[in-house]
């Protein structure tokens, strides 16, 4: 990341730099509000601004994914910054990558049935994480769904 950010005439402040530390260190997919309130403990001026100008710069460069969400922030893949799964929990909003690549293949053979030229896509599953299946007493599967035992 800090070698694109140096080819784009990004000035790698040490903000940016601290911002860049966070993204790679991290696999929780954060939100540009939880890296701003992370980078101000270490530096306290550092503007909201400036970790969205960079997250933008970064999205252009193809370091991160960002993944938009009507009622929520979007949140920031630098740890896997191609098209992939994520599993996404409905109750706490944690966001972890799914180990599974169809969507890419699934892709391919979208392009080339339709004829259409795929430049991105966003594959998401949404429920109840392990933790807040324990935390409510319910489980993701139906009833009918579960395995026969």
């Amino acid at each position: 990341m800090v070698e694109k950010l140096r080819g784009s005439g990004c000035r790698l402040t040490p903000q940016r730099l601290g911002l860049l530390r966070l993204l790679s260190e991290t696999d929780s997919h954060p939100s540009a509000r939880q890296l701003h309130e992370e980078l101000r403990l270490h530096f306290p001026t550092t503007s909201l601004a400036t970790v969205y100008k960079t997250l933008k710069v970064l999205k252009d460069l193809g370091e991160v994914t960002e993944m938009g969400f009507s009622d929520d922030d979007n949140r920031y893949d630098a740890a896997r910054p191609h098209p992939h799964p994520h599993l996404i929990c409905v109750q706490c909003r944690k966001i972890i990558d799914a180990d599974a690549e169809p969507a890419s293949e699934l892709a391919r053979q979208l392009a080339a049935t339709s004829g259409w030229r795929i430049l991105s896509h966003r594959m998401e599953f949404y429920g109840l994480c392990p933790d807040c299946q324990g935390k409510d007493g319910s489980n993701l599967l139906s009833p009918e769904d579960q395995p026969n035992t």
